[in-house]
């Protein structure tokens, strides 16, 4: 069951990273909003030693994504990690079915 916890905590980090895109989306027209994002790669390593909360940083504009407002966020490149974030979160699921789909098949076969 190692491999459905590890699956588990990567939808649960997909589905908050999702969360964090749409409120950037949101606010892509507000001033002085800072772009949030999430390292998924070093939020799964937490996960895995047991740490619960989920970190959050902001985009200060460093990268060169300052409006004349103060707004970090790009439109576009919330779009591309929007559809990015969906296409793993749907791959997770479908690798999780497949997980189930062969125990039922183990445990079925185990009955001839």
């Amino acid at each position: 069951m190692d491999v459905v916890n590890l699956i588990e905590r990567a939808l649960t980090i997909r589905s908050y990273y999702h969360k964090v895109i749409a409120g950037n989306i949101a606010n892509a027209d507000t001033p002085n909003y800072k772009e949030k994002d999430i390292n998924f790669f070093n939020e799964i390593q937490k996960k895995t030693l047991g740490q619960k909360d989920i970190e959050v940083k902001e985009n200060a504009g460093d990268e060169g994504g300052n409006s004349m407002d103060g707004n970090t966020v790009n439109f576009e490149n919330q779009m591309i990690k929007m559809t990015e974030n969906s296409m793993m979160y749907n791959s997770l699921i479908q690798l999780v079915t497949k997980k189930f789909s062969m125990m039922r098949y183990m445990i079925n076969e185990g009955r001839r």
